[in-house]
Parts: C-alpha cells; sequence; structure tokens
C-alpha cells in the first residue's frame, strides 16, 4: 500500500493559467492525472507586411456588412453636403428636385402630371380627417367661436446666419 494516496476531501491541486510547481506535479504523476495542454495562442497576425491584432479573425460577415453600410452613409452624406454628386447621392437629389418642383407647382399657376397627382393624395388625406371632425362637430354642440387675433410679424434675429452686421 506504499505510495498510494487517500483522499478524504476535494481539494483544488492547480488552477488553469498557473504554473504547477514540483510537489504539484508528482501529486498529479501520483494520480496519473495529465491536466497539461499544449497548444499555440495567436497573437498577432502578419499580412502583407503590416501587423494586425488576432482579434481580426473573429471578424464575421455582418460586421463587414455593418461597416460597408455606414461608410456608403457617410458617403452619401459627404456628397450631399459638399455638393460633389457620387452616384450613392443621386436618388436624393433628384427627389429633392422634385420636392423643389412640387412645391413651386402648388405655389403658383404651373403645373404637371406627378404634381397634381401629389396634390390629389395631399388634398385627399387632408379631407379625411376633416370630414371626420365636421361629423364630430355636428353630433356634440360646437361652443362659440373665438376669433383669433393677429399678431404683428417681428423682425426675427437669425443668428447672424448670413454672417453680417448691421447692412
Amino acid at each position: 500500500m506504499k505510495a498510494q494516496i487517500e483522499i478524504a476531501n476535494p481539494v483544488k491541486v492547480i488552477k488553469e493559467g498557473e504554473k504547477v510547481n514540483q510537489s504539484q506535479a508528482a501529486l498529479l504523476e501520483k494520480l496519473k492525472i495529465r491536466p497539461f495542454e499544449y497548444k499555440m495562442h495567436v497573437k498577432n497576425v502578419m499580412d502583407g507586411g503590416k501587423l494586425y491584432p488576432a482579434s481580426v479573425l473573429n471578424i464575421k460577415l455582418d460586421d463587414i456588412m455593418t461597416a460597408f453600410k455606414t461608410a456608403g452613409s457617410n458617403l452619401t452624406a459627404t456628397s450631399l453636403g459638399s455638393g460633389y454628386i457620387v452616384a450613392s447621392a443621386a436618388p436624393h437629389i433628384i427627389m429633392n428636385a422634385f420636392k423643389n418642383l412640387a412645391c413651386v407647382s402648388f405655389a403658383s399657376d404651373y403645373s404637371f402630371p406627378l404634381a397634381e397627382r401629389l396634390r390629389g393624395s395631399a388634398t385627399a388625406a387632408s379631407s379625411a380627417p376633416a370630414t371626420s371632425a365636421a361629423a364630430a362637430k355636428t353630433e356634440t354642440k360646437a361652443p362659440a367661436k373665438e376669433e383669433k387675433k393677429e399678431e404683428p410679424e417681428e423682425d426675427m434675429d437669425m443668428g447672424d446666419l448670413f454672417g453680417g452686421g448691421d447692412y
């Protein structure tokens, strides 16, 4: 019975990541436990002469797609802000031009077919709540109308928007 070990209470002999000393190694050898694992941990990756951290190996397709979408949005916003037109900004520019044309059409007597369709859908949408509001007024007694007093327009300070001073 010599060289046998009896374990009365559970004892943690080693912990992950710690170095094993001589007495721990001898005890594990007697118990015929070999908890050692040898593997390589990649710390850096070299590609094309440049050194990158190992975390680049964990990039997923969703991360790449998110980065491209963000970059595309930034490119479009920069293009719209600077006036330098790129392909991704063209639909926004065309839509803004259409909105401007529609606004001019609504404010003047000039009209074109798409503006008429837009005007028709706008009046249909605004008349639907008005008819329901009119029906609600007929069901209940309407209070006496209060007249709105028009306030005179005042010159508003634009916060030195045009970089002037007193002209």
